[in-house]
């Protein structure tokens, strides 16, 4: 149990299989000792400044190097539980949420990816009027602002169907690709035709 009572909003687990970074870690380390043993043993006669300029930037490469190694050496993943989100604030106190989505080649992206992905943030268990959506086009695709636009009629037949159902995956490409026809019920069978 969480503070107050309730169950937490995420996990946090330690990493586990770190061998190849710490070997990695370690032969940095004993470089970065050569280097500074080889500066150390070689002073030389002429252009000393050079000399020192380069070992303080050898000497503060290795003091960012063993920082940065000392917080990245156990890392930690994070598992978030969306679903007790809604469980623990009332709707009134949650904050607006503004999403951007990103595209900028439609080949490399295809429309029916950005649409899919724009349709699952939208279907988010979360409160509409809260919730806002941005799409970021850089390639300034005539395709996909035609796949968003027939998308935004799409939506408002998904988005009903996803918080009645409590769809997860919300995806509409993901979801009916893992999802078979529902063959038991036969109102349900044909809406969920109707929405594929």
């Amino acid at each position: 149990m969480g503070k107050n009572g309730y169950l937490p909003l995420f996990e946090t687990r330690p990493a586990r299989g770190l061998v190849f970074f710490r070997s990695y870690a370690a032969s940095i380390f004993i470089g970065i000792c050569f280097i500074c043993f080889h500066r150390v043993s070689y002073f030389p006669v002429t252009e000393r400044w050079v000399w020192v300029g380069m070992f303080v930037v050898e000497l503060w490469f290795s003091f960012y190097f063993f920082i940065t190694v000392i917080v990245k050496w156990n890392p930690v993943f994070r598992s978030t539980f969306k679903d007790r989100l809604s469980s623990r604030y009332e709707e009134e106190e949650l904050p607006g949420v503004d999403i951007f989505v990103c595209t900028a080649d439609p080949r490399l992206e295809p429309p029916t990816m950005v649409v899919s992905t724009v349709l699952s943030v939208m279907a988010y268990d979360y409160p509409p009027h809260k919730l806002s959506v941005y799409l970021s086009d850089d390639g300034c695709s005539d395709l996909t602002f035609y796949a968003l636009l027939e998308a935004s009629g799409f939506a408002q037949l998904w988005l009903p169907f996803c918080r009645k159902l409590k769809l997860e995956p919300t995806s509409p490409e993901a979801y009916f690709q893992t999802t078979p026809e529902p063959v038991d019920d036969a109102f349900m069978a044909n809406e969920w035709l109707i929405i594929k």
